[in-house]
């Protein structure tokens, strides 16, 4: 669910603010990235915390171990249908604006507010509390603080990393590297243990579901792709590719096949571990695993690794989820205050406090439901599946408007391809609404005080003064 950054004005030359992308130019990002680098990064995105979270949620909702460990490599299919749509899109109209560039190129400027609006207050908020709960459920296996243990940690993450970042300490490549380094490394632990150490589960391929099942393949996809999540940001390095960006293909669908197999493993050997059942009734699935496996003493080590690694992805969601919001306070008058840079710090500081405020009230939506993680993932998945279709159906649309501009790589099998794209998000919408509970309902509200913002946008901008000049105070 992570974007780039974009900065985008309208009226100027194709929605950018001080600069515009010119095809063949010098500023263009130079040819660096060999095929095994392109594949790292990919897999460096899209494998995060989640994997060690959303298991559990998959197999809630999975008739029997067979259709659980089919509906992860189903999750990988859609993914790479999605990337090679995205490859198309980026490749064709490079610009850091990213989803918000291609729906206003397609749709004007009214949806790409929407979709502004809705990152801010839903999609990428929801994943800073989806993700601080990660941390929130295994740091409560370690240290338990009462009832709402979990929840209070998530607001303790949140607090300390956009504090942090507020006053100016970013963390470096270095570290980064790391921290993914760290991860992987618990991944590797995970696999070991699941598959030469522990002891089998008495029916790990139980096919029949317990009381608290709900077999709903539809609901059970949406948290799989959520997992998948972040081929849309791997598009992006298709201009830096040695091979040329005709060479995403192969990147593409060389890291989705990774991707897929390092989650059916880890899968598999929660089944082997924890059964089908366990692995349902567990809340932090990993941790589960290596107590079965090690006791106490591996509860603490896995909580640690799933820490780091859910930290290093809250760090950067919020990081370049400030300064999208920064940009729409440049875009729109009426969020104004987040446009504002501080010279002293080098940090847009009200976009930064603005986007950790709304963090933690969906902490609070998710403390309230008393099922934190669950509430957060309801919340973003309508708004994001929505717009996430609205993006495939852009291809068509620019397709048809611009049809002899030149596209670096075409989308195999067009129309076909996207097509299967656009009714995969579309019947995830749906599942996201039909089989969801009071979290979805909340976004898709808060989804529909945007539109109401915008059809009264007009007035306000009149109401407003001027705007103030850009790189003033905070």
């Amino acid at each position: 669910m992570h974007e780039k950054p974009w900065l985008s004005k309208p009226g100027s030359p194709q929605g950018s603010v001080g600069h515009k992308h010119v095809e063949g130019k010098s500023g263009e990002p130079k040819p660096a990235l060999s095929f095994a680098d392109a594949v790292a990064v990919i897999i460096g995105i899209v494998v995060g915390a989640g994997i060690f979270r959303t298991p559990s949620l998959v197999a809630a909702n999975s008739e029997s171990s067979t259709s659980f460990l089919l509906t992860w490599i189903l999750g990988g299919a859609v993914s790479l249908v999605g990337a090679l749509c995205y490859a198309e899109l980026t490749t064709t109209y490079p610009h850091t604006g990213g989803d918000y560039h291609f729906l206003r190129q397609a749709f004007g400027r009214r949806l790409s507010f929407l979709f502004a609006w809705a990152r801010m207050s839903v999609i990428q908020t929801g994943s800073i509390a989806l993700l601080s709960f990660i941390i929130g459920d295994y740091l409560a296996q370690i240290h338990s603080m009462g009832e709402f243990t979990s929840a209070l940690y998530a607001v303790l993450v949140v607090v300390a990393l956009t504090g942090i970042n507020i006053i100016g300490v970013r963390v470096g490549t270095s570290a980064q590297n790391i921290l993914v380094t760290l991860e992987l490394l618990g991944i590797l632990i995970i696999l070991g243990a699941g598959f030469f150490f522990a002891p089998a589960a008495s029916s790990p391929l139980a096919t029949e579901p317990t009381p608290e099942q709900g077999n709903s393949l539809g609901l059970a996809m949406v948290f799989v792709l959520l997992t998948f999540g972040g081929w849309n940001e791997a598009a992006y390095i298709s201009a830096e590719l040695k091979t040329g960006r005709r060479g995403m293909a192969k990147v593409l669908v060389s890291s989705i096949l990774i991707i897929t197999a390092i989650y059916a493993l880890i899968n598999v050997a929660y089944l082997h571990v924890l059964g089908l059942s366990g692995i349902a009734q567990s809340e932090a699935v990993a941790g589960d695993l290596m107590r079965r496996t090690f006791g106490e003493g591996g509860v603490v080590l896995i909580g640690l690794i799933v820490t780091v690694s859910a930290l290093t992805s809250v760090n950067a969601t919020i990081f370049t989820g400030a300064r999208t919001n920064y940009a729409l306070g440049r875009d729109f008058k009426i969020f104004g205050a987040l446009g504002k840079w501080n010279p002293q710090t080098s940090t847009p500081v009200n976009a930064f406090v603005v986007q950790g405020a709304i963090s933690l009230a969906l902490i609070g939506l998710g403390l309230f439901t008393r099922n934190g993680f669950e509430t957060i993932v309801e919340y973003t998945a309508p708004v994001f599946w929505f717009f996430l279709m609205m993006v495939g159906i852009s291809l068509f649309v620019l397709r048809r408007k611009n049809p002899l501009r030149e596209r670096p790589f075409p989308v195999p099998f067009y129309p076909v391809t996207p097509l299967i794209f656009c009714l995969t998000s579309a019947y995830l919408f749906y599942s996201s609404l039909a089989y969801t509970g009071l979290g979805a309902l909340v976004g898709v509200i808060v989804l529909l005080l945007g539109i109401l913002l915008l059809l009264t946008l007009p007035m306000i901008d009149k109401a407003l003064p001027a705007e103030v000049a850009p790189g003033s105070g905070n």
